[in-house]
C-alpha cells in the first residue's frame, strides 16, 4: 500500500454527543452549485455559518420527480424545523454534462461508452478465431484454457471447435468444449472431440455443431477447453491469434492456461480452439447503424433542453451542486469525490451524510440516534456495514478492476455518515483515489487505507423494506416516497400507520 494511503491528518471536532444541544445563528443566504455549463463555477468560494451535518444527495440529472418529491417531504421538513434548519446543509449531487452518446447506441445502459459496431459481417458464418498460416500452435502442459467474451449484439453460436493439426496422423485427441454463461455452473453448449469423433476441420480448426439460440446483447460467457489425456491441449497465445469480433459485435475480456481452478489461475494468455457464429436480425442492425446520425442529433438537442430546465431548477431551489463529471453510472464514485471535494472547500461542517434521491430519509431519528450512540472522534464511519461481500464480475455492478474474489466492508448506500477528517482525506486524495463500479464498494476500498471505526447500525436498511425507527430506505419510486412521508406525518411511524 501506497505511503499515501495511510496518512491522515487528524481534525479536530466538537463532540459529536453535544450536537444536539447547540444552537446556532441562522445562516446567510446558501451557495448554489455551478450550472451544468459553467466549469469555472464548480467550486464557488463562498462563506458559510457552521452546519452540524451537510447531506449530500447523489442524483441523475434526468431524475426531476425524486427532486421535487424530497423538497415536498423531508427537505421541506428540515427547512421548516426551528432548529434542523440552522444547523443542516442539504444539496443534489448532479453532473455537469450529460453523456452525449444516445442510450441506443451505448455499450451498456451504465457508461458513456459508444458501441463501435462498424461494417458488421452479415449473413454468413464467422469465425471467432483463427490463426494465420505462418503461426503454428504449441503443445502445453494445461488441461485447461478458458476464454470469456462479451456480446455486445446478439449472436447464434452454431460451433464449437479445437485446435488441432492432424496431418497424416489424423485427430489423435480427447477434448471436450464448453460454453458457460458467465456465474453459472452448468454449461450452456458441450461439444466433445476424440478419435473417431473428431468432428469437421476448417483450417486448422475442427468444429462440431451445437443446439442454436441467440445469446443477447451484454450476454457474458466463458468457453472452456478441457484434455482427457496426458498430451494437453493444442494452444496458441491469444495475442497471436486473429479475434473475429464481425464488425464489433463481440469483445474478448480474458484468457487464461493453467490445470488448476481459474480463480488460482496466472498463466500465459492463451485460447485452444473457437467458435463460429451468425450475427441475428442483420437487418436491423443495419437500419439502427443507419439512424444514428440523426438519433444523435436528437440527442444533441434532448441534452441542451436538460440543460436548461436542470439551470432553471438549480436557480429556483439553490440546492444543487453541479460536479465536473459526465452523469453515469460508472461515474457515480467520481461524483461523489468532486462533491467532497466541494464541501471541504465551501462549506465549515462536523459530519457528512451520504444518501441517494431514491430513498426514505429521517433526519431528525438521524441527530436522535447520534445522541444515542454517542459518536465521537476525528475519524469514524457510522452505517450498515456489508462484509465479505462477493465481487460480480457481471452485469450492473460488473466489477474487473477490484482483483479479491470480496470487496472490504462497506456501507449500504441508502446512507451512511462520515467525520469531517474522512472527507478532507478523501478530498485532499481525490486525484490519486482509484474509483470502482460502485460508490459504496468504492468508499469501502478507500476506507480500507485508513481503517476508521466503524459504527454498526442496522436502521440503515439495505433493502427496500419498512422498520420502525429507520433512519433511510432505499429504491422508492417518487409515489412511494411521497405515501412514505405521508404515514410519517400522519402517525409518527410510516410502517405502523393505516393508510387513509
Amino acid at each position: 500500500m501506497r505511503n499515501w494511503l495511510v496518512l491522515l491528518c487528524p481534525c479536530v471536532l466538537g463532540a459529536a454527543l453535544h450536537l444536539w444541544l447547540r444552537l446556532r445563528s441562522p445562516p446567510p443566504a446558501r451557495a448554489s452549485g455551478a450550472g451544468p455549463a459553467d466549469q469555472s463555477a464548480l467550486l464557488p468560494q463562498w462563506t458559510s455559518s457552521h452546519y452540524d451535518v451537510v447531506v449530500g444527495v447523489l442524483s441523475a440529472r434526468n431524475n426531476h420527480e425524486l427532486r421535487n418529491v424530497i423538497r415536498s417531504t423531508w427537505l421541506k421538513h428540515v427547512l421548516q424545523h426551528p432548529t434542523l434548519s440552522q444547523r443542516v446543509l442539504v444539496k443534489f449531487i448532479i453532473g455537469a454534462r450529460g453523456c452525449e452518446v444516445p442510450v441506443e447506441d451505448r455499450e451498456d445502459p451504465y457508461s458513456c461508452k459508444l458501441l463501435n459496431i462498424s461494417n458488421p459481417v452479415l449473413n454468413q458464418e464467422i469465425e471467432a478465431f483463427s490463426l494465420s498460416e505462418d503461426t503454428s500452435p504449441g503443445l502445453p502442459e494445461d488441461r485447461v484454457v478458458s476464454v470469456s467474451f462479451r456480446v455486445l449484439y446478439p449472436i447464434v453460436i452454431t460451433s464449437l471447435g479445437v485446435f488441432y493439426d492432424a496431418g497424416d496422423g489424423g485427430f489423435q485427441r480427447n477434448i471436450t468444449v464448453k460454453l458457460y454463461q458467465a456465474e453459472l455452473e452448468e454449461a450452456l453448449f458441450v461439444a466433445r472431440f476424440s478419435p473417431p469423433s473428431c468432428g469437421v476441420q476448417v483450417n486448422k480448426l475442427w468444429y462440431k455443431p451445437v443446439e442454436q439460440f441467440i445469446l443477447p446483447e451484454s450476454f457474458e460467457g466463458t468457453i472452456v477447453w478441457e484434455s482427457q489425456d496426458l498430451h494437453g491441449l493444442v494452444s496458441g497465445n491469444l495475442h497471436k491469434v486473429t479475434v473475429n469480433d464481425g464488425g464489433g459485435v463481440l469483445r474478448v475480456i480474458t484468457a487464461g492456461e493453467g490445470a488448476l481452478p481459474r480463480e488460482f489461475m496466472e498463466g500465459v494468455e492463451g485460447v485452444a480452439g473457437g467458435f463460429i457464429y451468425t450475427i441475428q436480425e442483420g437487418d436491423a442492425l443495419l437500419r439502427s447503424l443507419h439512424s444514428r446520425p440523426r438519433r444523435l442529433t436528437d440527442h444533441i438537442r434532448d441534452l441542451h433542453e436538460e440543460d436548461a430546465l436542470l439551470k432553471e431548477e438549480s436557480s429556483i431551489y439553490d440546492d444543487i451542486v453541479f460536479v465536473d463529471v459526465v452523469d453515469t453510472y460508472r461515474n457515480v464514485p467520481a461524483k461523489l469525490l468532486n462533491f467532497y471535494s466541494w464541501t471541504v472547500g465551501t462549506t465549515s461542517f462536523d459530519l457528512l451524510l451520504k444518501t441517494d434521491d431514491d430513498c426514505y430519509i429521517d433526519l431528525e431519528a438521524v441527530f436522535n440516534r447520534i445522541t444515542q450512540k454517542n459518536l465521537d472522534g476525528p475519524n469514524f464511519w457510522w452505517g450498515n456495514f456489508r462484509l465479505n461481500w462477493a465481487v460480480d464480475r457481471t452485469g450492473k455492478w460488473q466489477e474487473l478492476e477490484y482483483p479479491s474474489p470480496a470487496y472490504p466492508a462497506f456501507a449500504c448506500g441508502s446512507g451512511y455518515v462520515i467525520s469531517r477528517a474522512i472527507v478532507g482525506w478523501l478530498a485532499s486524495n481525490a486525484g490519486r483515489l482509484k474509483t470502482y463500479q460502485g460508490e459504496d464498494v468504492s468508499m469501502g476500498i478507500w476506507m480500507a487505507a485508513i481503517g476508521p471505526r466503524r459504527y454498526q447500525d442496522s436502521l440503515w436498511l439495505c433493502e427496500k423494506t419498512c422498520e420502525t425507527g429507520m433512519l433511510s430506505s432505499p429504491q422508492y419510486s417518487p409515489q412511494e416516497l411521497t405515501e412514505l412521508w405521508r404515514r410519517k406525518e400522519l402517525c409518527g411511524d410510516p410502517c405502523q400507520c393505516e393508510a387513509t
